[in-house]
């Protein structure tokens, strides 16, 4: 299957061409940047060194989606996702957590409400 042609780094200024959207020098500074004022401040606690630990140990157990597995696909996973999620009241415990491709861990964010506000109603 033929690849997308290479895009400008999207850092401001950055002449660079990339697959993603950052060059390898800008991606990390772009990622502290985000953390720093975009992200929630709690969020950034929740998810620290800790955190890596266990997803990188729980993604080594289960290195498949289980939400295709369930459907009978077999695709390899690249998310962890909190069945009940660590605003409301969810554990880092193995029993609350599941792999997940990045479809299926988008598809189940949105299902969750964590990616949109709160009160607002969406039809799917």
């Amino acid at each position: 299957m033929p690849r997308q042609p290479k895009k400008p780094c999207s850092y401001p200024g950055c002449p660079e061409l990339v697959d993603g959207r950052y060059c390898e020098a800008h991606r990390k500074e772009s990622h502290q940047t985000y953390n720093r004022y975009q992200r929630d401040p709690e969020s950034n606690k929740r998810y620290g060194r800790q955190w890596r630990r266990i997803r990188q140990l729980y993604l080594h157990q289960n290195p498949l989606c289980e939400q295709c597995q369930a459907e009978g696909r077999l695709t390899a996973g690249q998310e962890v996702h909190h069945i009940l999620p660590l605003g409301r009241g969810g554990t880092n415990d193995f029993t609350n957590l599941q792999t997940l491709c990045k479809p299926c861990h988008s598809k189940q964010s949105i299902l969750d409400g964590d990616r949109f506000p709160k009160g607002v109603e969406y039809k799917y």
